[in-house]
């Protein structure tokens, strides 16, 4: 038997990407996966650590032992906002692979509403063959992101290679090289300023419902684009739907790309997928890549054994 402190894994992710995934990490530590319906009664107050996304609503109290909870994704009000928690570290996941997924997915959307990807790709159902004569630059277009942590300042860099005008919000002001930022005080001319508004907000009770019909009527209308656009990849508490719907479709906003929901699955009564304005993404944006995942884990757990501060632990009075 290893001397290793056990670990607890219960993450809602696919099944087989961490069966795959598992073989290869914590070596010589006992792990007590909780996708094996073999451990869902057993005894989990051993588990000194535990991997979590959406877990068990029970977890916490079953497994009293644990030093530190790692979240399986860069957010956590999935943990913050539905359990009673034991007052020990919460660790976000922060890696390249996520990062790098997520700032694609930004720069994917941003060129989408660029390159007038709605209209050439009904253009191609119909059979038509016609050039859109008026093609904006990229340098023509100013991208607002609200929320500059690892992920925002990554999607700011990569925007700006691209050739975007980018600019940042905080409600503590943050200094990124060559993006100009603005904190609380400054909303209302960051939103003026800004023709596609990325949201990458972390949701506390702050940000909750904070993209809603006053803020989006805030937005540019005089920019390249003709009309003000919303991504969010943040999550999906932050936008109020109804007013989002509504803003959709009297013109308020030009349009929308969505991969973040207040309730997940999107139902499919929800109108958001017949918006012929929207772009409707499964929560794909940055999914958390397993493997990645448990090195990140691996390597937090090493520090906290050999001395070391823990990183990337969240802030429980700010939310993140």
């Amino acid at each position: 038997m290893s001397d290793k402190s056990p670990i607890l894994i219960d993450l809602r992710f696919d099944r087989d990407s961490v069966l795959r995934a598992l073989p290869e990490a914590f070596a010589g530590r006992q792990v007590i996966d909780l996708g094996d319906p073999a451990n869902r009664e057993r005894d989990l107050s051993e588990a000194t650590y535990a991997v979590v996304w959406k877990p068990d609503p029970d977890l916490f109290r079953r497994a009293n032992g644990l030093k530190a909870i790692f979240s399986g994704g860069a957010g956590v009000d999935h943990i913050l906002s539905n359990y009673q928690l034991p007052d020990l570290p919460i660790v976000r996941f922060v890696d390249r692979s996520l990062t790098d997924r997520m700032s694609e997915w930004v720069v994917w959307q941003c060129l989408h509403h660029l390159r007038n990807g709605f209209t050439y790709a009904e253009q191609q159902r119909m059979r038509v063959w016609n050039e859109i004569a008026a093609q904006p630059e990229a340098r023509d277009v100013t991208v607002g992101i609200m929320g500059l942590g690892v992920l925002g300042a990554d999607a700011a860099a990569k925007l700006k290679i691209m050739g975007f005008r980018v600019i940042g919000w905080s409600r503590s002001k943050k200094e990124i090289d060559g993006v100009e930022t603005f904190n609380a005080g400054g909303l209302d001319e960051f939103l003026g300023r800004t023709d596609i508004l990325v949201g990458l907000l972390p949701l506390t009770d702050d940000t909750r419902g904070i993209y809603d019909r006053g803020l989006f009527s805030k937005l540019s209308r005089t920019g390249a684009l003709g009309g003000p656009i919303f991504l969010n990849a943040g999550r999906g508490g932050s936008q109020n739907e109804g007013d989002l719907v509504g803003c959709l479709t009297d013109g308020t906003l030009k349009a929308a790309s969505l991969d973040v929901f207040v309730n997940e699955p999107l139902g499919p009564d929800s109108p958001l997928w017949a918006l012929p304005n929207v772009v409707v993404t499964p929560h794909a944006a940055a999914s958390s890549e397993v493997r990645a995942l448990f090195r990140h884990v691996e390597q937090q757990i090493e520090r906290l054994e050999s001395g070391e501060p823990l990183q990337f632990v969240v802030d429980r009075t700010s939310g993140y």
